[in-house]
């Protein structure tokens, strides 16, 4: 049996011919990994949070968006690893195309891990914390496994949490009304972004 590549679930699902996400390729943020948040109008509205490690962003589909609030845990499902290209991607993906629906960057910046572990052997075990230093989310934050998926990691469920005390903007709001979110990248919403493709297409 051949062993999948970082990428190939992520090339699999996607027609290169009509999305213009990127095939692959980009380049690390420099001295710290970078991660992104993108909010996307899919089948239903969900914020992607990336983070950059192993020269991938692995990535968790969080529903209700990271939450400021220490006292408030997010829901965050593993999907597939997307190429650092993709921190810079803000448009419409097509109908008919997997993930159809505009896509905008809510929030980006660097982060680091609070431990000497490896990242991905953190991430087996269950358990990683991590500083963000990003234009909206800042300080301590844990990636916890509460649910394993078994082989092939399907059903697999994680929760995203702001660690209490950890600096940064703990007792903020959650994550705002994603109908008004903007883009910290260019300022638009993903009302904008889809009539901005209309009237190009």
């Amino acid at each position: 049996m051949t062993r999948e590549r970082p990428l190939d679930a992520y090339l699999r699902r996607r027609d290169f011919a009509r999305t213009a996400e990127p095939r692959g390729g980009g380049a690390g943020a420099g001295d710290r990994p970078c991660f992104v948040v993108q909010l996307h109008d899919a089948r239903r509205v969900h914020f992607d949070f990336r983070l950059e490690a192993d020269g991938v962003l692995m990535s968790w589909a969080v529903p209700k968006g990271p939450s400021a609030d220490p006292g408030v845990k997010r829901l965050a499902m593993p999907t597939e690893d997307h190429p650092l290209a993709y921190r810079d991607f803000e448009g419409v993906i097509p109908q008919g195309e997997y993930g159809a629906g505009p896509v905008i960057i809510w929030d980006e910046g660097t982060w680091e891990p609070e431990h000497d572990v490896p990242v991905a052997r953190a991430l087996r075990a269950g358990h990683l914390s991590f500083r963000l230093a990003g234009r909206k989310l800042r300080g301590g934050w844990a990636l916890t496994r509460f649910r394993d998926g078994g082989p092939g990691g399907r059903g697999e469920a994680w929760l995203l949490v702001k660690r209490a005390g950890s600096g940064g903007n703990a007792g903020a709001r959650g994550a705002p009304d994603p109908a008004r979110a903007r883009s910290a990248r260019s300022g638009r919403t993903l009302g904008q972004v889809r009539r901005e493709a209309e009237r190009a297409g």
